[in-house]
């Protein structure tokens, strides 16, 4: 999801706390830090981690890009990395051709037939708009075949055309050949172990400020501990939602735990109720804790959540239900490149 999101459930989170509000109403930014802390987990994947990666291959097609040299180059990669056992970090870079002006291809990893194909697309601009007869002619897919068993993770097409490109890495799991969709991300940056050491270090860190200052101990660095942790756990569970998944209990786990597929992170509907909804939660919340409530509960819950929650959250289910194949490889698309660019572009 988006980062105004992520941000809006990590303060309507620490508003369920009516001491956290006693104390916002005084001045203090308990519930900007559970904000803060909500979009943490990105901006440490998107603003460190991806620039510690490091990659085994780096495919950069030019501006006369040849489908079976990429092809080539990504089989043998994948090749080395099943017949050593050593994964590959493979990095697929995009075609600039101007200031607004991108050559698309697409790459398929193909689990049924047990291939890899590549095809030169036309060129777009940075709303992923084609321009209609600007593909290559002549120059059909060219397809590889495996003498290995594939096992896509993510999804099996993707098309390269704006912004900086995907990465994957392949790994051999038994007899099988794994592909991992930016292996960079979601991984130790999005575990639940990590909020909660990121909430008790965070309340550590007020008790030595409160000490050095010379005050009296109080509950501040605990309360700023906890909306710290929820902030950051609720960032991990609604990226749970979708299809990329988490490493959810790093280090003791491994890899990204697969997500629900309920949702995809680029899509409009479900930012908007959960910003809908987390607007809703906070002005209940602050009412509530007040000195003279006025929303009943009875009213306002059913009206301002259940019912934004049961139509919207509704009419989205239908509208995946009901789209056509081309609308869904749109929706597809425009997830992977909220899933690759989510801090700049979001």
């Amino acid at each position: 999801m988006k980062g105004i999101t992520h941000f809006l459930t990590g303060v309507a989170l620490a508003t369920f706390f009516p001491e956290v509000v006693r104390q916002a109403a005084e001045g203090s930014l308990l519930p900007v830090l559970g904000g803060v802390a909500g979009i943490l987990p990105d901006t440490l994947d998107f603003k460190f981690a991806r620039y510690f990666e490091r990659y085994d291959l780096e495919i950069d097609p030019g501006p006369n890009p040849d489908p079976r040299q990429i092809a080539d180059a990504l089989v043998g990669a994948m090749r080395r990395a099943y017949e050593t056992g050593q994964s590959q970090n493979v990095m697929l870079h995009t075609i600039r051709l101007g200031a607004d002006l991108w050559r698309q291809y697409i790459v398929r990893f193909d689990p049924r037939r047990n291939r890899v194909a590549v095809r030169i697309g036309p060129v777009v601009n940075t709303g992923q708009v084609p321009f209609s007869g600007s593909e290559p002619e002549g120059v059909g897919e060219v397809t590889v075949p495996l003498d290995f068993p594939l096992v896509e993770t993510y999804d099996e097409e993707y098309r390269v055309d704006i912004f900086s490109g995907p990465s994957f890495r392949f790994e051999r799991v038994g007899d099988r050949l794994r592909v991992h969709f930016l292996d960079w991300h979601r991984r130790w940056s999005h575990s639940l172990t990590l909020a909660v050491l990121l909430g008790l270090g965070v309340a550590a860190l007020g008790v030595l400020v409160e000490r050095l200052g010379g005050g009296g101990a109080t509950r501040t660095p605990l309360w700023a501990g906890l909306v710290t942790a929820l902030g950051f756990a609720g960032h991990i569970l609604e990226d749970q939602l979708g299809f990329m998944g988490s490493n959810l209990f790093y280090p003791f786990t491994r890899g990204r735990m697969p997500g629900l597929r309920l949702l995809r992170s680029g899509d409009a509907i479900p930012n908007f109720l959960t910003v809908w909804l987390a607007l809703a939660l906070i002005l209940f919340n602050l009412d509530r804790f007040s000195a003279a409530p006025r929303l009943d509960p009875l009213y306002y819950l059913p009206l301002a959540v259940g019912l934004p929650l049961v139509v919207l959250g509704g009419f989205y289910a239908l509208q995946r239900a009901r789209a056509q194949p081309r609308s869904r490889e749109f929706l597809r698309q425009r997830d992977m490149v909220a899933e690759t660019e989510e801090v700049e572009v979001g």
